[in-house]
């Protein structure tokens, strides 16, 4: 489970540490989608959404308190997805289809970091920080799979 766990986690932490960073560099943009989305404060909303983004996904990516990082994750797509994708408020057939593929991705990412959760500390692999050993263990334990 290791090699797969640690290339997973990249790949899942990763994803949301570049959309957090692109949150960051777009904002203005961003924001006046989440405006046409009554999103109130859409500019700091944006930057908001970015920095719990950045902060998730380096969380996972480094296994630096994964658990608080995949709840950041967590609490971002649980929050928005409903608001910016609610798709069952759209007329147009395929903007609808759009807002629905978007919402049931964010769905199936939302499992994904609520799954992680339950993943005990520390994870293999990670960054050590706080933990009572070094790269030794990590080391043995990521080439153990």
């Amino acid at each position: 489970m290791k090699v797969p766990f640690l290339l997973g986690r990249l790949v899942f932490g990763g994803f949301f540490l570049y959309n957090g960073i692109n949150h960051l560099k777009e904002r203005k943009t961003l924001a006046q989608y989440a405006q046409s989305k009554n999103v109130p404060m859409a500019e700091a909303a944006v930057t908001a959404t970015g920095v719990a983004l950045i902060a998730g996904g380096a969380s996972i990516l480094l296994g630096v308190k994964p658990k608080l990082g995949a709840a950041a994750i967590a609490g971002f797509l649980a929050g928005v997805s409903p608001v910016m994708h609610n798709f069952w408020s759209v007329q147009d057939p395929n903007q609808r289809m759009n807002e629905m593929i978007n919402f049931t991705k964010n769905l199936a990412l939302l499992g994904s970091a609520l799954a992680l959760m339950g993943v005990d500390e520390p994870w293999p692999a990670s960054v050590p920080v706080g933990h009572e050993y070094g790269y030794d263990r990590d080391y043995d334990d990521l080439v153990a799979a």
